[in-house]
């Protein structure tokens, strides 16, 4: 018995030492992919971090995220809460009908407030002129999922009735009946741009834009579409296929970028992005603080301003049926006190289209 015990110990103690050296003496990691995040690094020293209590909180994020085998780990510890523990989900990540997602709640007024305000800014700043401006709210696919699975919700009818009351100043598009679960990805947050020509000729409808029918080619790439939520669930998850829409007017549409100051000319979706860390940003490029799309096929003087956040990236493209030009902005990454600078207003149609969860959570509106 002396014998096997000391066994036991010999082993735990190698595997406890092993574990340490490993940690001490492998490279860290500045990203994780799986998680779509930094990861913490080596917290610096000082005496006033060490005697102010930082230095060891930033100490013990930096030992959870650079542990060996991290993500191994992850993995044993969301199987055993879901099919040993029987939890309902997983640091907040459950998985329902197929869907990944991630339980958003509750309503945050002031961060509706937050956004409010940001828009009534634009709105008296920029928008006087404008004698057209609507506002649509993308649901979340918790909208679709959350609650009639058994999980903490928004309440979204509050939500849409409040911003509606927010900003009286524009004419609110109901997308909510224009969606269900099946336009959303099984691993990420994001829309699927195949199942949107019929929410983008609503909205085309709904600011009195006439367009004509155009077909589309999809297009589907040969690369597996891990979204965000199959990181972070930490399980095994078959991936999303990308698709993408073409025709010979989007690819003869003129796309341009203003982060020099001046128009750089880039394509309407971004292959190399479509293999990166976040295929999703292969729709105009991901996330850009301005940009603007001109359709030589359209010549009725119409031009849209759109106030987006990621959802529009896959959706914008198809509303240019409907315009000459569209300017694209994106206040997460420009202040909206710059705008001026490189947007002239004037009567162009304006639409903010924004999702719940940009809303319920808006401070990286500026």
């Amino acid at each position: 018995m002396k014998k096997k015990s000391m066994v036991v110990t010999s082993v735990m103690a190698a595997v406890f030492f092993g574990f340490s050296a490993l940690a001490w003496t492998k490279e860290s990691d500045a990203f994780s992919d799986s998680e779509r995040r930094e990861l913490a690094s080596f917290p610096k020293f000082s005496i006033e971090t060490m005697m102010d209590g930082s230095f060891m909180e930033d100490f013990e994020a930096y030992t959870l995220d650079q542990f060996p085998f991290r993500d191994l780990f992850r993995r044993l510890k969301a199987k055993t809460v879901f099919e040993v523990l029987g939890q309902k989900d997983n640091n907040d990540i459950y998985i329902a009908d197929g869907h990944a997602s991630k339980m958003e709640y509750p309503l945050s007024k002031p961060m509706l407030d937050h956004a409010a305000d940001r828009f009534e800014y634009l709105y008296e700043t920029y928008l006087q002129d404008a004698e057209n401006i609507y506002f649509a709210i993308v649901p979340d696919k918790n909208y679709f999922l959350a609650e009639q699975n058994g999980y903490l919700a928004l309440d979204y009818e509050e939500l849409f009735g409040y911003m509606q009351e927010q900003t009286s100043y524009m004419t609110t598009i109901d997308l909510t009946g224009q969606l269900k679960l099946e336009d959303y990805y099984f691993t990420d947050t994001h829309w699927r741009q195949e199942n949107l020509i019929d929410v983008a000729d609503y909205l085309l409808t709904s600011m009195g834009v006439t367009a004509e029918n155009e077909e589309y080619q999809t297009v589907e790439l040969d690369l597996p579409f891990y979204g965000v939520y199959y990181g972070q669930a930490a399980l095994p998850m078959d991936p999303d296929t990308l698709k993408y829409l073409t025709n010979e007017m989007l690819e003869e549409c003129k796309v341009y970028t203003y982060e020099t100051g001046k128009p750089v000319e880039i394509s309407m979706y971004d292959m190399e992005k479509a293999k990166g860390k976040d295929p999703y940003e292969m729709f105009l490029s991901g996330t850009r603080p301005i940009l603007t799309i001109e359709n030589p096929h359209v010549d009725n003087g119409e031009e849209l301003i759109v106030f987006r956040d990621s959802f529009g990236s896959s959706l914008i493209p198809l509303l240019s049926k409907g315009y000459e030009k569209i300017t694209i902005l994106d206040i997460r990454y420009v202040n909206s006190s710059m705008l001026g600078q490189f947007v002239e207003f004037g009567d162009q149609d304006v639409l903010f289209l924004y999702s719940t969860m940009l809303l319920n959570s808006s401070l990286a509106l500026k």
